[in-house]
């Protein structure tokens, strides 16, 4: 089977401008090809994870990737798939996350001696001249089909600002600039980047006459059609220090029925001959599925010792009892306590359970939070020290989410 023949398979392809022409590049090793990653966090999370493995996958097969920090284009934000103009960032800010996100690139992508680039497209983006800029490439843009692209459509009803409008223009020239210097030939990137990416192929076809290509892959969508990676406590980030090995692999764990075979096959190294065995699975046998799943994911972004924590701590809990030591914490300080208690609103507050007292306050009313493996029914129930102390007191949310508060 040929890469681009497992790309199909593992339902990772979406779109192509030219499949022949692509495979014949990925099939034999001939593509140097891109993906953007715009800096807006200190960490990359679950909605970067595919690219990273299309990247990896590539590379394998001989490609070169190239990792491209959006530290110009960050300067403007991407207005695909957004309603709202994005805030923002400072230059040092921008700096600070493309450091994190190198860091974190390096997990999957060898950057060693030619097998692949890092760059930033501030280093020629932040150079151009406004006026030379249009007269090299503004007549090869058209404004009527810029206003069909799908990427601004939801941002027409609230306004587009004429900052967001340019960045498919940014976004293009970045093609055109690498295919020059670095001899790109292929982008690729998430599904709703297709407007723009099409953009950066017509520049080059027009200022060079020459052909580059695009593929987009299919965004990471749940069997409801929403993305996936996004908790109500927000993203599940890629850094332990901002989701930990612990939740990251929870999330996996429960995943849906029908969204895990799917995330096997695009998310995991896992031979789809195994993949399609499980298709024959039901019932509890899914559950073992989701415990592949949520281990070979764990395994990659953390480590395999992470996975296996992760994976011990879980299934110890939901056996009932077990070894706490894996599960997430927050120590606390004697500070924490007022006259040496502290009360339950304030303590699933501390612990980023839930995001304010007053969220805290509804979970217990409505009987979703157990202390120690009884439910909290007070919303006045407090904790001593006494309590806190040793192996601290076992805070649980709903079904899934455990939580250990520790008096250090």
């Amino acid at each position: 089977m040929t890469i681009y023949e497992e790309l199909k398979a593992r339902g990772l392809i979406a779109q192509v401008t030219d499949e022949e022409e692509i495979k014949e590049l990925i099939n034999h090793g001939k593509a140097t090809f891109y993906i953007g990653f715009d800096p807006t966090a200190d960490s990359l999370h679950v909605g970067h994870f595919m690219a990273l493995m299309l990247m990896r996958r590539l590379q394998r097969a001989g490609n070169r990737p190239i990792a491209l920090i959006g530290g110009g284009t960050g300067m403007v934000g991407d207005p695909s798939g957004r309603t709202d103009m994005r805030s923002m960032m400072t230059v040092e800010t921008i700096q600070h996350n493309c450091e994190c996100f190198k860091k974190q690139m390096s997990k999957f992508i060898d950057f060693s001696e030619g097998k692949a680039l890092m760059l930033n497209n501030a280093d020629w983006l932040m150079n151009l001249n406004y006026i030379e800029l249009l007269r090299e490439v503004g007549a090869c843009f058209s404004v009527n089909n810029m206003l069909r692209a799908e990427c601004y459509k939801q941002r027409m009803e609230k306004g587009l600002s004429f900052l967001e409008f340019n960045y498919m223009i940014m976004q293009s020239y970045d093609f055109y600039h690498m295919f020059q210097t670095v001899g790109c030939n292929l982008q690729c990137g998430g599904d709703d980047q297709w407007s723009n990416m099409l953009g950066g192929t017509e520049l080059i076809r027009r200022k060079l006459g020459k052909d580059a290509y695009a593929m987009t892959i299919t965004l990471l969508l749940t069997s409801e059609g929403k993305k996936m990676g996004k908790t109500q406590a927000g993203a599940v980030w890629l850094d332990p220090e901002k989701t930990s090995p612990y939740d990251f692999y929870q999330y996996w764990r429960n995943v849906d029925d029908a969204d895990v075979l799917k995330c096997l096959r695009m998310l995991t190294d896992l031979p789809l001959e195994q993949i399609d065995e499980m298709d024959r699975w039901e019932g509890s046998q899914l559950n073992t599925a989701k415990e592949i799943l949520a281990f070979e994911l764990t395994r990659l972004v953390h480590s395999e010792e992470e996975a296996q924590k992760a994976q011990d701590a879980a299934r110890a809990l939901f056996a009932g009892g077990g070894d706490r030591s894996n599960v997430p914490s927050t120590a606390l300080a004697a500070g924490d306590l007022t006259s040496g208690a502290i009360g339950i609103l304030d303590l699933l507050v501390k612990c980023g359970i839930a995001p304010s007292k007053a969220e805290a306050r509804r979970l217990v009313q409505q009987g979703g939070v157990e202390a120690d493996g009884v439910k909290v029914a007070d919303i006045g129930k407090t904790f001593t020290a006494e309590d806190l102390s040793g192996e601290g007191v076992l805070l649980k949310k709903g079904k899934k989410v455990f939580h250990r508060a520790q008096l250090q």
